[in-house]
């Protein structure tokens, strides 16, 4: 059995899994900041919510691609579990960081839209 193909197919399922899950629920979430930040205009919220989303999957599936290579040897399913770990695992955390910068801007953001409605009341 050639255990590098098997790693390749579970890592890219488990990658386009994990991508598509984390997209849906930042776009189904944080709709809610961008109709704040936007001051209610829900038309460009959801134009801007998706534009993040195809940004989004654009990063996470590009790494994912350019990281796909294995180096060294997959010669039992052991091996195949513990290269799965460390690459799933750079997937994980590249999914939380952008999960979290993406908080940063959304509150960032909102601040912002606060204090200008402060400023324009």
């Amino acid at each position: 059995m050639n255990y590098h193909i098997l790693s390749y197919a579970i890592y890219t399922a488990m990658t386009l899994a994990l991508t598509v899950w984390v997209a849906k629920t930042l776009f189904n979430n944080g709709r809610i900041f961008l109709v704040d930040i936007f001051h209610g205009s829900e038309q460009l919220a959801d134009s801007v919510n998706k534009l993040l989303i195809v940004g989004f999957y654009l990063i996470n599936i590009g790494y994912a691609i350019y990281t796909l290579k294995i180096i060294g040897d997959v010669q039992n399913i052991q091996a195949v579990i513990e290269t799965l770990s460390i690459k799933l695992g750079g997937i994980i955390l590249i999914l939380g960081s952008m999960h979290f910068f993406n908080l940063f801007v959304f509150f960032r953001l909102r601040i912002r839209a606060k204090n200008d409605a402060v400023v324009r009341g």
